[in-house]
């Protein structure tokens, strides 16, 4: 059988470098991508290539340095993405389009750019990684839970339109994993003399311990590795800890503002 063929954005760290090295250990051929490619001049765990989600020149080179080199292209897995917290009202605009540049209009760029050899070959798979965060509006979160919601409901409108081709697109969305994106996150500054000071400096506090105490990224590559065996993947799939699931099933069945209340609970607010 024929290697599948796939290609990981923000392959180089965190959950990207964990799905990419254990879907190689599985046989796949693996290309991920990074920004600065320069940086990991010893990377040994699979094929790394230049691409920024930002810039749609890079990603076409890449896709077509990947088709010319194994004639395909099986998978995609839109990884790359940004933390940001803050109050909304506090948070730069500049940054908050940036948010978005990369967690919802990154990945569109790069399904743009793999649909035409996925359509030539009536196959392919497309999986786009958001988070349980997409589900809910978290405070202090409200733009990255904005950002990654927008990416889920753009994946349930697209996988209807491709699916004609014999392409499947699917959501995958992790809890908290044990990863670097806290030291890479987007935070509006602290002002202990704002209105939001002491909420938000509490809040960013349990944020970071959570994902310091967070599990293996490895469970989000077995779960990549479960999607791509199945024939017909469903609409959205989640990942993580007992209690972050359990509270998509509340949200489902709680009227809106008990739920609201769970959260101010949750927070301390």
């Amino acid at each position: 059988m024929e290697r599948k063929v796939v290609l990981i954005t923000g392959g180089s760290s965190g959950i990207g470098k964990a799905i990419g090295m254990y879907l190689s250990s599985q046989g796949f051929s693996v290309y991920g991508t990074t920004r600065n490619l320069e940086k990991h001049a010893h990377f040994e765990s699979f094929e790394l290539l230049f691409l920024d989600v930002g810039n749609v020149i890079s990603i076409q080179e890449a896709v077509d340095t990947i088709i010319a080199k194994e004639g395909r292209l099986d998978v995609l897995i839109n990884n790359a993405g940004v933390g940001i917290t803050g109050p909304i009202e506090e948070t730069p605009h500049e940054e908050i389009l940036k948010c978005l540049d990369t967690n919802f209009h990154g990945p569109l760029h790069m399904i743009k750019a793999v649909l035409p050899q996925m359509r030539e070959q009536k196959s392919g798979l497309i999986i786009n990684i958001t988070s349980i965060a997409s589900y809910m509006g978290l405070p202090f979160r409200g733009i990255y839970s904005a950002s990654k919601g927008a990416l889920a409901l753009a994946t349930e409108a697209m996988r209807m339109e491709i699916k004609t081709f014999g392409i499947e697109m699917t959501t995958l969305g992790p809890g908290d994993f044990a990863t670097n994106i806290a030291s890479g996150r987007y935070h509006a500054p602290v002002n202990q003399n704002s209105p939001y000071g002491a909420a938000y400096a509490q809040t960013l506090k349990m944020i970071n311990d959570d994902v310091y105490r967070a599990g293996d990224p490895v469970s989000v590559a077995q779960k990549v590795l479960s999607i791509i065996k199945t024939d017909q993947p469903k609409v959205h799939y989640r990942v993580g800890a007992f209690m972050q699931k359990f509270s998509l099933l509340l949200k489902k069945i709680l009227p809106d503002k008990v739920y609201e209340k769970l959260l101010l609970n949750h927070y301390k607010l």
